[in-house]
């Protein structure tokens, strides 16, 4: 195990993670988008981008594009590499407001953590069809680990800290179990070549609707490009 330094919500430490990455001549064989805040009172990261769509999606866009070479080079017709994302059942709630992505007009903890979960479902999709028209492969997934008791909690009020500590041990997930559908999309045989699917509980299940929006997958990974500085190879493909 080798650990190199990231902080997704700085895309200068993205980049420079990634070219010393690169360094070591490794393969890729796995990625997992997995940094996350949840709830985090109204403020930005050294970007200027607003911290939950900043974090928990711009900086595993960057990530994941600067790293998409590397996987292509790595899989394999019998062996993909695979990108798994994890995204929260909260996306189904969520609201993707494409003149607003920064929630500058009213900003909401929840409304910001749900917006940033369903962006990551987006993406996912519209990252496999890009994926699938290059002949890569590569397979992105996206993942719902469920409600797991770990300190992503720690900004929600207090009445709900202490429902959770009553109650944590009842109905929430321990970090091992909430991990499990991860590690299954990220080394299952039967995920291998699968791509473009919405994971809970080791099981293939459906998103929400407008998470299967084309145009509004388009729209977003074109915004994000923008806002990342980083060239939209995807408008030359369908």
């Amino acid at each position: 195990v080798e650990f190199l330094y990231c902080d997704l919500a700085s895309m200068k430490s993205i980049r420079q993670f990634v070219q010393q990455f690169r360094g070591k001549n490794c393969p890729l064989h796995v990625l997992v988008n997995n940094a996350g805040v949840m709830l985090v009172p109204e403020r930005k990261t050294e970007d200027g981008f607003e911290e939950h769509f900043g974090l928990n999606y711009l900086g595993h866009f960057l990530l994941t594009n600067l790293l998409l070479d590397t996987l292509k080079q790595s899989g394999t017709h019998s062996h993909n590499a695979r990108i798994i994302t994890v995204s929260s059942a909260t996306h189904y709630v969520g609201k993707l407001h494409l003149n607003d992505l920064q929630s500058r007009c009213s900003y909401s903890p929840h409304g910001a953590y749900a917006q940033s979960k369903l962006a990551l479902v987006l993406f996912t999709y519209r990252l496999q069809h890009l994926l699938t028209a290059n002949g890569s492969h590569v397979t992105a997934n996206v993942v719902d680990p469920g409600v797991v008791n770990t300190e992503l909690y720690k900004h929600v009020f207090w009445v709900v800290k202490v429902v959770k500590w009553m109650t944590a041990w009842l109905f929430f997930k321990t970090p091992e179990e909430g991990a499990s559908t991860t590690i299954y999309a990220a080394v299952s045989p039967e995920m291998e070549g699968a791509g473009g699917c919405y994971l809970y509980n080791e099981e293939r299940t459906k998103s929400a609707d407008i998470a299967y929006d084309e145009e509004l997958q388009r729209r977003l990974w074109t915004e994000s490009c923008k806002m990342v500085g980083i060239c939209d190879e995807a408008s030359r493909l369908p």
